[in-house]
């Protein structure tokens, strides 16, 4: 590969926050350190994060609740707090905006940023400075963070990666090529297991070796995305900082049933509980839909789409649940059982630049946007089923394996969240009788 002639022609850092999800309850519930702990998806059904702890003894993200409970015994299970950890997630970007503003907030867990000049700014090398930023978050909210510094992003990220969790790894470039001969193709990010079993058949397992391969075999192997992370292991800089809020390429709303059912009317409950979700976060983000893609995943675990055009962008709950219903009719199996469904949002565009068709009257669209706001604000203050469709009442409102702390204080220098919650069932009271008061 090319050695580069200085060690810092640019420097980007990768920040990711140690087991995210779970060490935000940990925050909350300190009394579960040491133990192996996971947190569920939305409707408790599988795991969408776990601890070192958990990990170690075979649970792994996506597996079922019960596969997890039959394999570690032991393990606890705590119900997702998104709203909590956007706020966590809020707070540490805001400790790291502190050292550099040029950030890009590639999820909620992990970023991006520029670190150039700042070894003159704040009088340190970037190791010290990475040691820095890693105790600032410590302190005042109470997670760990690994972070990696190089020369680009890439880079910057496989480095995150090499001393987790709650370590510092800096690669300049005079020891980029040392540091891709310890890492495999599958360490790469980019490259998934398929590509990197492509990579072995052509006698490429590390890093290291992929960067030395000739630019014409890395665009037969892996095409031009392959060219682009080739020219990064060569200390290239492709990926720029993208420090604007991107706009997502779909937003999706699915999940278990919680049993295996031929009625379709529960399904059909279920189907416009999602839609309305979805519906109610299009709104408060500004985004529209042009497409609506229904998913059933039948008994077997086959899951089957079908995709619904929309007359015109929208994001009107009555809108997407009739192209729901539509997509249900052309997937409905009257034979077959049903164990999940979903409806995801394609083809976004915001609403102030959405265009419609020439013809098309969106003019209930514009009358009834101001009470789906005022629905999402409601849901956001009082709990997100306060106000919800009559069809979905026959969703089970949770499974009830733990409470879920609704309104998290962050204040001060900890980030600690106030020991006092309140469940989904007592905000509902508390609206309703704020609702009959008034």
């Amino acid at each position: 590969m090319r050695s580069l002639p200085r060690d810092w022609p640019r420097a980007f850092a990768h920040v990711d926050a140690d087991c995210f999800y779970v060490s935000c309850e940990l925050i909350r519930r300190p009394e579960l350190r040491g133990r192996p702990v996971a947190v569920m998806s939305s409707q408790d059904a599988c795991v969408v994060a776990k601890s070192y702890d958990a990990k170690a003894r075979g649970i792994a993200t996506g597996m079922p609740v019960w596969e997890a409970e039959k394999r570690l015994p032991g393990l606890v299970l705590l119900p997702a707090d998104f709203r909590f950890y956007g706020l966590m997630s809020a707070r540490m970007f805001a400790v790291l905006a502190r050292f550099s503003p040029e950030i890009e907030r590639y999820s909620i867990d992990e970023g991006f940023l520029d670190m150039e000049g700042l070894r003159g700014l704040f009088r340190c090398d970037y190791r010290t400075l990475a040691d820095r930023m890693r105790r600032a978050v410590r302190e005042e909210l109470g997670i760990t963070v690994s972070i990696g510094i190089s020369v680009n992003k890439l880079l910057a990220k496989m480095a995150s990666e090499a001393n987790k969790p709650d370590g510092s790894t800096v690669v300049p470039g005079r020891r980029v090529a040392e540091f891709l001969a310890g890492r495999s193709c599958g360490d790469i990010p980019g490259i998934g297991a398929r590509r990197a079993a492509l990579l072995r058949k052509f006698g490429v397992h590390t890093a290291r070796q992929l960067a030395d391969v000739g630019f014409a075999q890395v665009r037969r192997l892996l095409g031009k995305f392959g060219v682009d992370i080739w020219r990064e292991l060569n200390g290239e800089q492709v990926f720029a900082l993208d420090m604007g809020e991107a706009l997502p390429k779909s937003m999706a709303r699915t999940a278990s049933l919680g049993c295996r059912t031929r009625a379709r009317r529960l399904v059909e409950g279920h189907l416009s509980y999602h839609v309305f979700r979805l519906a109610m976060d299009m709104t408060s983000r500004g985004l529209r839909a042009r497409r609506l893609r229904v998913m059933l995943r039948l008994g077997n675990f086959e899951r089957v789409y079908a995709d619904v055009p929309l007359p015109r962008a929208s994001s009107s709950y009555p809108q997407l649940s009739r192209a729901a219903i539509r997509g249900l009719d052309e997937l409905w199996p009257p034979e077959r059982e049903v164990g999940a469904c979903g409806v995801i949002a394609m083809s976004l565009a915001r609403a102030n630049q959405a265009q419609g068709t020439l013809f098309a009257d969106d003019g209930e669209e514009t009358r009834m946007l101001p009470l789906w706001e005022s629905i999402a604000r409601i849901n956001r203050k009082y709990g997100r089923r306060t106000v919800q469709p009559a069809a979905s009442a026959v969703v089970p409102e949770r499974t009830g394996r733990q409470p879920r702390f609704r309104y998290p204080v962050i204040e001060g220098r900890a980030g600690y969240a106030s020991e006092t919650y309140s469940t989904s069932k007592q905000v509902l009271m508390a609206a309703c009788s704020i609702v009959f008061r008034s």
